[in-house]
């Protein structure tokens, strides 16, 4: 018996964005509404039979009456089944996201999968397993009743979780609520629907990732995805398809100047694309230019704020470097050309503890005389 449906997790509706301020942060937490819209926009398109939400549907259980709402009106687009997994931001608490859902008044096709039993909306076709987290971290392994729940005979196995495969993710991840990575063919699943990790992965056999749908940091690790799956009975998933959805790019550029000139930073900023609006950048500089390239950089970068959604720099560990031209600019007699000496003497003396001040003091003067020019 085929069973098609969206597996999707990590929407994380509420997200404040505390480090994008003004209008841009609030389009981000606008976004995310957005994109669960355009979920249910697909989810009719392809004409699946549920949509599995993974977990951390919410950024936390504190989150708005009125974001959960805007939440609800966002699933109009799909009539069918969405079954929702408390997860380790939205824990299935005595006081939760998911009472205040219900005492807000639950649309009819929305199941809140917050016990552990199997739910089946598809007339013995396929049966949904859920792990539901009760707390942020769980001790013990919420998916170990998988292995002895009944389901009808042919059909579909589908497990829902949230949690780590331990051992299993990438690039040193913490561990917590750990699933073991044989849990798929231990309880004879034909798919193992996880949330927490924020990218889309086929972490084991028959166990996968969605990721959240919506990038929300800058972590290269195929976010701004769902999974479309195709399967039948307790095989293998005959299709798992990952689609993009997401709107917003997060970008992370970490650059070293290393020839004296911006060129290498405002080429990278061009290749971001013909929409650079739905950018998310973070820019990190270090090496060394001149005071005419450090100008220029500056200038390119105010244009560059304004075009990007939202632009972080971080120019820190990046030098000024004077040139004898740059600073023949400033004066070429008098005391303030002797000032200057004075500064460049120390400003290149890796033993003057004032280094870095004379460094600045440099580059204002150079943008003092350069305004007045």
């Amino acid at each position: 018996m085929t069973f098609r449906f969206l597996h999707t997790a990590d929407w994380q509706v509420g997200k404040p964005f505390g480090s994008v301020p003004g209008d841009a942060g609030s389009e981000l937490r606008g976004q995310r509404i957005r994109t669960v819209r355009r979920i249910a926009e697909l989810a009719r398109e392809r004409a699946v039979d549920a949509v599995l939400v993974a977990g951390d549907a919410f950024d936390s259980n504190d989150v708005k009456d009125k974001t959960i709402v805007q939440t609800l009106e966002a699933l109009r687009g799909f009539e069918g089944p969405w079954v929702f997994l408390p997860g380790n931001h939205d824990a299935a608490l005595a006081h939760s996201v998911w009472t205040r859902m219900r005492t807000l008044g639950l649309p009819p096709n929305v199941v809140i999968a917050d016990t552990p039993t199997p739910i089946d909306c598809w007339g013995g076709r396929a049966q949904v397993l859920p792990a539901p987290l009760k707390r942020r971290r769980e001790v013990l392994d919420q998916t170990a009743w998988f292995e002895e729940a009944a389901t009808p005979e042919g059909a579909c196995r589908i497990g829902l979780a949230h949690g780590s495969v331990a051992g299993r993710l990438p690039g040193g991840s913490e561990a917590a609520n750990e699933i073991p990575e044989d849990r798929a063919a231990r309880a004879g699943l034909s798919y193992l629907a996880l949330g927490d990790w924020h990218g889309a992965l086929e972490i084991a056999p028959r166990t996968y990732y969605s990721g959240t749908p919506e990038t929300d940091r800058h972590r290269a690790n195929r976010s701004a995805h769902v999974h479309l799956v195709e399967t039948n009975g307790t095989r293998a998933p005959e299709q798992v398809e990952t689609l993009a959805v997401g709107h917003y790019r997060w970008v992370a550029l970490d650059l070293s100047l290393i020839d004296g000139t911006c060129t290498a930073a405002l080429t990278e900023l061009e290749r971001l694309g013909d929409d650079p609006r739905r950018c998310v950048v973070s820019l990190r500089l270090s090496g060394s230019v001149s005071l005419t390239e450090r100008r220029k950089l500056e200038a390119a970068l105010r244009l560059w704020e304004a075009r990007l959604h939202h632009l972080d720099v971080d120019d820190s560990a990046l030098l000024d470097e004077p040139t004898a031209d740059d600073l023949d600019a400033i004066d070429t007699a008098g005391f303030v050309r002797l000032a200057v000496d004075r500064l460049r003497a120390r400003a290149e003396d890796p033993a003057d503890p004032e280094r870095d001040a004379a460094r600045l003091a440099l580059r204002l003067i150079y943008l003092d005389h350069r305004g007045r020019a």
